[in-house]
């Protein structure tokens, strides 16, 4: 068998399957289960690198954690194996143009999405799934024992794991990125999202991986307690972008989250105006903020009295 340096074993049976480009998007690791079957989580490492672990230790299973690109971009090269999906993964996932309808919230940004994740990553929809799992189902494959943990606050299909035979958890988008939680979807809920990063927290773990970063060895607590923060560090710029009033139009138009990088100018402004508008309600309900005829002013006595 080949030297396969993509490949690391993080335990028995357990290794991790390092996404190109240290797992940015559009890829993200995967995770490899070998033990009587050969399981796969996330289909992110790309075509070359599953193609190639396929060559050498035949995959059997494919587990999808949710239905974002990144996650499904290579699942096509396993299309004649077993499937697992979420429950809660809509039907959308078989039709890209419905994917795309989904995550942009239009027709127009369904053709737009479909078109370029065909285009520049060579995205296939998802076939039927074989098998679904929902919370708490215990997945006992791969000479592992996966507890299913749901993660709907970044997306409503998202899911994590947890080994109860290597104590591995699998955060998969709680991911410990420097751009911090991404809720730029109209699935996606801030409250909820925290909640998922307070469920997974406190679970007794010998390491800690997610999609986009290296795995942490122990509970990670510090990780966690950073991402956390970065809920209040998202929001604290958002504020900053209502100045003496702004409309949410003026505020997505400054990208405040993506800082004019990102790669597709029509995405970045949905999802921005996700991201902003999502902070902006939150800000209102605490009454930080006040909008009025479609403009957001601070009540400056509700900050002082926070601050």
């Amino acid at each position: 068998m080949e030297k396969q340096d993509f490949i690391e074993q993080l335990a028995d049976n357990f290794y991790l399957v390092k996404g190109p480009d240290n797992a940015r998007i559009p890829f993200c690791n995967s995770f490899l289960l070998q033990g009587r079957e050969r399981v796969l989580i996330d289909a992110g490492a790309g075509e070359a690198i599953i193609k190639a672990i396929d060559r050498e230790r035949r995959i059997d299973v494919l587990i999808i954690t949710h239905s974002h690109p990144d996650h499904i971009l290579a699942s096509h090269v396993l299309k004649d194996r077993h499937l697992m999906l979420p429950q809660e993964s809509p039907e959308s996932v078989h039709d890209l143009f419905e994917l795309g309808k989904r995550f942009t919230g239009s027709d127009q940004g369904g053709s737009h999405w479909k078109k370029r994740m065909e285009e520049r990553y060579g995205l296939h929809p998802l076939k039927p799934a074989d098998s679904r799992y929902s919370h708490g189902d215990r997945i006992n494959l791969g000479g592992a024992s996966l507890e299913a943990i749901h993660l709907p606050g970044h997306l409503r299909d998202h899911y994590g794991f947890f080994d109860h035979n290597s104590k591995t958890l699998l955060t998969t988008d709680v991911d410990f990125t420097g751009f911090g939680p991404w809720y730029g979807n109209g699935e996606a809920t801030i409250d909820q999202f925290k909640q998922d990063v307070k469920t997974l927290a406190p679970i007794e773990a010998n390491r800690v991986c997610s999609s986009h970063k290296r795995p942490l060895e122990g509970q990670a607590k510090e990780a966690f307690d950073r991402f956390l923060a970065a809920f209040d560090r998202q929001q604290q710029e958002v504020l900053a972008c209502v100045g003496t009033g702004a409309t949410l139009e003026t505020m997505v138009a400054g990208s405040p989250f993506y800082h004019h990088r990102f790669p597709d100018s029509f995405l970045q402004k949905i999802y921005e105006g996700h991201l902003v508008k999502k902070n902006l309600d939150l800000l209102v309900r605490a009454k930080v903020l006040r909008l009025e005829n479609g403009i957001y002013t601070k009540d400056e006595e509700k900050i002082h009295a926070i601050h």
